[in-house]
Order: C-alpha cells, then sequence, then structure tokens
C-alpha cells in the first residue's frame, strides 16, 4: 500500500522529508504559504549570509595594500546588494521545487490545518482541498519574536526581515541582542560602513559559548569601532524627527539612526489544528521523542517548531530521518540525533564555529578533559592569506583519546569544524587527525597539529 505523507512546511524539513520519503514511493504532498525552501534559506540564513560576502569583500580590498596591491576606490550598492541577493533566493527556490517535482511531489501553496488525526486540509486560492494522511510531518518554522515596545515598521525599527538590506542605509544602526542573530548582523553592518551600537542584555556577547570564543568576538568588534553595552535591557524607543533612542532599563541609552531586533524568534504552531488531531503544544512548540514524533505517533514535527537546535542543518537531518521512519526505515537503518554533536557556525569574522562539548562546559560538569589549542599566527596559510587571527581549540578524554568537541575561530571556521565534527560524531581519537594526511600549507594542518 502506497504511503500518504503530507507535509506543512516547504522548509530544510519539510522539502528534506519530501525527497526522502518520494524516492521510497510515498504519495507526497507539500502544503506551503510562502516559498519553497522555508524563511531559513530565502529570508534569514541565505540573505545574511549573501550580505556578509559582500562585506567580506569589501573589507578583502580595504586589506589590499597587505596583499601588495594599490587600493581604490570601492563601496556598496544598496540596490545591486538587494538585486544579488533576489536573484540568489528566486534560484534556491527554483531548484528546491524542480527537485520536488521531479520526483512526482505535489505541492499546494496554501495553509495546511489539521482537521482530524488522519486529516488534513489545505486551503487555497482555487478553495480548500482536503487530504487524506498516514503520516504527516509539521515543519511551519518561526518568525522573529518582536516585544510591544519596539513598534517595528520596517523603516527605521527593523525586524531581521526588514534588513537584507533596509529600505535606507544606517548610518548607525543600534542592533538589541547578542545571540548569533545579533553579532551577525553587528558584523554585517560594521563591514558595510555603518556605524554599529550593540546592545547585550548579559555580561557576555554570544552567551552560552565558550567565553575565550566571545571574547575573541567581542575583541574583533571592539577594535572595528562597535559600542557595546554589556549589561543592558532595552525597553522602550523614543522616535526622533531624523533619529532614535533606545532606553535599556539600567538609565543608559543610545541614539542611532536605525534600531535592528534580534532577541529570538517564536514558532509558528498556530492555526494549525493541533488540538483536533490531539496533538499536544507546550509554550508555542511541539515536543517529539527520538524519532521526531508528537504524542500522537503518525504525526511529526521538526525544524524550529520542535523546539530543537534552530539551525537547517538539524531540520533538514529531522526531515530525512522522519521520511525513513514513516517508510519503515527501507535503508535498513534506524538512525536518531544526537543534537549535541551538530556543528554550528557563526559567520562573522573573526568566523565561529564549534561542535561537540566545550571546555566551559567540561570544567562546569567537573569532567576530566584534555583542551589543546593551535593559533592560526602559526599557520603558514593563514599568513599567507593574512588572515593569522584565531585560532584552533579540541577538547579530547585523556584516557581514551577520543576527541569529545572542538571550536574554530578564524577564517573558514564553517568549513573547518566539518573535520571535527566527523571526529565527535564518529568517536574518532586525537590520533587520527595527527595521522590523516592533510594538505600543506591548509588552514586544516592546526586540526592535526591541535591533536598531537
Amino acid at each position: 500500500m502506497t504511503v500518504r505523507f503530507v507535509i506543512i512546511g516547504g522548509g530544510p524539513a519539510g522539502n528534506t522529508a519530501a525527497t526522502r520519503a518520494a524516492s521510497f514511493g510515498a504519495e507526497v504532498t507539500v502544503i506551503e504559504r510562502d516559498i519553497i525552501g522555508g524563511a531559513a534559506h530565502l529570508w534569514d540564513c541565505i540573505p545574511s549570509k549573501a550580505m556578509i560576502a559582500t562585506g567580506g569583500a569589501l573589507a578583502a580590498v580595504r586589506r589590499s595594500p597587505e596583499m601588495g596591491l594599490t587600493p581604490g576606490p570601492v563601496g556598496v550598492d544598496a540596490v545591486a546588494l538587494r538585486q544579488r541577493i533576489e536573484v540568489i533566493s528566486e534560484k534556491i527556490e527554483h531548484d528546491t521545487r524542480q527537485l520536488l517535482e521531479s520526483q512526482g511531489v505535489r505541492i499546494l501553496r496554501g495553509n495546511g490545518c489539521l482537521v482530524g488525526p488522519h486529516q488534513v486540509v489545505a486551503t487555497t486560492d482555487d478553495g480548500p482541498i482536503e487530504l487524506e494522511a498516514d503520516a504527516i510531518l509539521l515543519a511551519t518554522g518561526s518568525r522573529p519574536r518582536l516585544p510591544d515596545w519596539a513598534e517595528v515598521d520596517g523603516h527605521r525599527v527593523l525586524s531581521t526581515r526588514h534588513a537584507y538590506p533596509p529600505r535606507e542605509w544606517p548610518t548607525h544602526l543600534v542592533v538589541i541582542g547578542s545571540g548569533v542573530t545579533g553579532v551577525e548582523f553587528v558584523h554585517m553592518f560594521s563591514a558595510l560602513g555603518s556605524e554599529v551600537t550593540l546592545i547585550a542584555s548579559r555580561q557576555q556577547v554570544l552567551p552560552g559559548k565558550d567565553p575565550e570564543v566571545a571574547a575573541a568576538l567581542e575583541d574583533e568588534l571592539l577594535s572595528r569601532g562597535v559600542n557595546v553595552l554589556k549589561g543592558a535591557r532595552a525597553m522602550g524607543i523614543d522616535r526622533h524627527t531624523d533619529t532614535l533612542t533606545v532606553r535599556c532599563d539600567d538609565g543608559r541609552a543610545v541614539s542611532g539612526s536605525h534600531a535592528l531586533m534580534a532577541i529570538g524568534s517564536l514558532p509558528n504552531s498556530e492555526g494549525l489544528g493541533l488540538a483536533a488531531a490531539g496533538v499536544t503544544v507546550v509554550g508555542g512548540y511541539v515536543p517529539i521523542d527520538a524519532d521526531c514524533a508528537t504524542n500522537v505517533p503518525h504525526v511529526y514535527a521538526a525544524g524550529d517548531l520542535s523546539g530543537k537546535l534552530p539551525l537547517s542543518s538539524v531540520a533538514a537531518m529531522q526531515g530525512r530521518r522522519i521520511a525513513e521512519k514513516v517508510m519503515g526505515y527501507p535503508s535498513g537503518l534506524h538512525r536518531t540525533l544526537d543534537y549535541d554533536k551538530a556543528a554550528t557556525a557563526i559567520f562573522t569574522v573573526p568566523e565561529i564555529a564549534d561542535v561537540g562539548l566545550a571546555e566551559a562546559d567540561a570544567f562546569a560538569q567537573g569532567r576530566k578533559v584534555r583542551v589543546t589549542k593551535v593559533p592560526f599566527s602559526a599557520s603558514p596559510k593563514a599568513l599567507i592569506e593574512s588572515h593569522s587571527r584565531g585560532f584552533v581549540k579540541l577538547v579530547s578524554d585523556p584516557a581514551t583519546g577520543i576527541v569529545l568537541g572542538g571550536s574554530v575561530v578564524g577564517r573558514h571556521a564553517g568549513e573547518l569544524i566539518a573535520v571535527v565534527a566527523v571526529a565527535v560524531t564518529n568517536g574518532l581519537r586525537a590520533v587520527d587527525l595527527v595521522d590523516s594526511l592533510l594538505v600543506h600549507p591548509s588552514l586544516a594542518e592546526a586540526l592535526a597539529e591541535a591533536s598531537e
């Protein structure tokens, strides 16, 4: 019997689950109210990284004397930048849609809602379409969290989705929130020429990250002229003719031309009819088990809605695992996800990436670990590229030598962490990295050196 698989949400989790299940013979329907590819790819992640890449190109021109070149005049063309982002996003959406259609996946544009344990209604422009499902995946993502006092208008007070790029280029941008999203926006706009102030409610930017890693980023931001207000919680915005003032709960205030809210996200769980199917909701999120199933066994949740790590890579892997479960594990493997071993990256300068157990967490747990660190200033490749800031840090078990985690701060950190992620996921030993014959000169050599 053909499995009828209905997916609400066409982001990384939804489209990955769709293509995987379709490849095993499922009858798959994807309901998406906006764009195939998802907000993470097309509104958040991809546009922000495109702007960061533009900032990196601008920074490279400014650094050209270090490389033996004569610099020339260069600036930001906001119109061309917006067009570039649109072209990239449109290509990703087109390619994703084409892949789904090539595998026979039915795509419905509209809102999906559960009306029973096995019944879904898609509300489309052509009217409601009723669907019977053997399995259902909820992958509706999230949206920026906006406090009542912010009065976001998309012009002077921005959410993250108003900033790719904004309608008016900020002369002085006040970024509220010092998590991953916040620091990426700080880096992005400071690299592109705006004055930037960061308001951080904690005493450390990137709260929750390794303090040494966070300190390296903070030092770089300060050296670039970014004003950092730590231990300050924004509570109000006063608008003036050409400026605005962000007020903090400790009495401090900062004025700028624009403000940007980067204080987290909210799951899109409203209007899904979860109660009709008996699906449990906690704080807006849909709890899942090790197989990404909700309390209703044939209903699954993935991505930001599931309350797990809000990463596109995690969402896509959840989608893959769900499809395999729905289809009865035709590949012969029953694999669950270990979220503690997910690699993460922050695309600032220096770039930051980590995976597995962090040094600070190990010490907080009273766990004995071996920590080794190699600075990129000792790397010939880093010197050649004139990017010698940062370091590689590895955390391993002193008894077995197994790699438990690691951090990379510096150029191409998001690429280099893949080597550490493979080691952590597969229980490799530090000596396995040492014995690998890596390219010379390369930044990856620092990984082998840190494994000595």
